[in-house]
């Protein structure tokens, strides 16, 4: 099962997808006009069985009808040579599929798999190459730091994507306090889509992970808005929801609102038959056990599995 901090790292991009076309070029990539940029399904298995699921798939479409081009977003967290064959698998399957060229973009959170991302692929022998993959990638060393609030302020969605990319860097605390400043900022919206600071305040809490830079970011929360949703975590955000009720229903109500909260905050889709049966369940144990696996589903239908 993949981490929150790994899925927050691609799932941003599901959350504002018009990210990329401002994004992309701070990291000397040029990214076409376009009208639209849509998610398509992540899940690229054959009838064989063998999983093959890439972290993120989009649709760019350009103006004209040629059809646009397709951007596989994969989420790595260190050098991993057999990411090599998933990925070039996944853009052979996708032009197949698709019939559009397809684009191989890497996140990454350290300077040394960004480094490593960057290499192109290169399949075939010393006589012949069939095949060579140029990865895009965008990471620590290759965006820049953002530590001036206005700067932040100006487009939420770059700032907060540049600070998880620099979660490991020891500059860490001067790239949270910009961009608190501008989370906190009602007017910090500029170019961030539907997304707003409720749910950037979140997202950085989940790409962040477990420790000290989590906490600071907490803190930062309580310090700029005392009474601002992002000074807790989602989760005890929602049992507060629930235990201040007073009531079994109360608590089970507050307790879906927040399971369906953190897979919308995480980009997770959620078909109706799921929104539905986290809605109308009353135990709490059951709820409890959504909950934990909520913060790092895949896909919604996976809160139910049986373990």
């Amino acid at each position: 099962m993949v981490s929150s901090p790994h899925e927050a790292l691609h799932r941003i991009f599901r959350a504002d997808p018009g990210l990329f076309a401002r994004l992309l070029p701070q990291a000397g990539i040029g990214f076409p006009e376009h009208t639209a940029i849509e998610p398509l399904d992540t899940d690229l298995t054959e009838i064989r069985p063998l999983e093959r699921r890439v972290d993120s798939v989009f649709r760019v479409r350009v103006p004209g009808d040629d059809g646009g081009f397709l951007l596989a977003v994969e989420s790595q967290g260190k050098p991993d040579p057999d990411k090599h064959n998933s990925w070039t698998y996944y853009l052979a399957h996708m032009y197949a599929k698709y019939r559009l060229p397809p684009f191989l973009l890497v996140v990454c959170k350290d300077k040394a798999t960004a480094a490593w991302a960057a290499e192109p692929i290169r399949v075939g022998r010393g006589f012949h190459t069939s095949m060579v993959v140029f990865p895009l990638v965008l990471g620590p060393g290759i965006l820049p730091v953002i530590t001036e609030p206005d700067e932040a302020a100006r487009d939420l969605g770059v700032a907060v994507f540049s600070a998880l990319a620099y979660a490991s860097d020891p500059g860490l605390t001067a790239i949270l306090d910009a961009l608190a400043s501008g989370v906190a900022d009602d007017a910090g919206k500029s170019g961030s889509g539907d997304v707003d600071r409720v749910d950037w305040a979140e997202i950085v809490e989940i790409g962040l992970g477990e420790g000290p830079g989590r906490e600071y970011w907490r803190n930062l929360m309580a310090t700029y808005t005392p009474n601002f949703p992002g000074s807790n975590s989602i989760v005890e955000e929602s049992w507060l929801e629930g235990r201040a009720k007073g009531q079994t229903e109360g608590k089970a109500e507050g307790k879906a609102e927040g399971i369906l909260r953190i897979l919308e905050v995480r980009g997770v889709e959620i078909p109706d038959l799921v929104r539905e049966r986290v809605a109308s369940c009353t135990d709490l144990d059951v709820l409890g056990t959504w909950f934990d696996r909520s913060l790092s589903v895949v896909c919604a239908e996976e809160l139910f599995v049986e373990e």
